[in-house]
């Protein structure tokens, strides 16, 4: 699992790109409630295709830095 704030990312990201998460759920071709509940999940977040496409069409590319856990 990737931890980040991704509901931070995305939603000040739209506002930078004046779009709503229903345009942006649009341009990737999912729906707006699908949108919302992976923006307002608050539990870790899982990389997976629509992850990658909403950053990708809001201008974003994904760099994933692998750190050696602290025992």
């Amino acid at each position: 699992m990737v931890k980040n704030d991704f509901d931070i990312d995305v939603k000040v990201k739209c506002l930078e790109e004046r779009i709503t998460q229903a345009q942006l759920a649009e341009m990737i071709g999912t729906s707006a409630p699908y949108i919302s509940r992976l923006i307002n999940n608050k539990n870790d977040i899982i990389v997976n295709k629509t992850f990658v496409e909403m950053l990708e069409a809001l201008g974003y590319d994904i760099q994933l830095t692998y750190i050696k856990r602290e025992k």
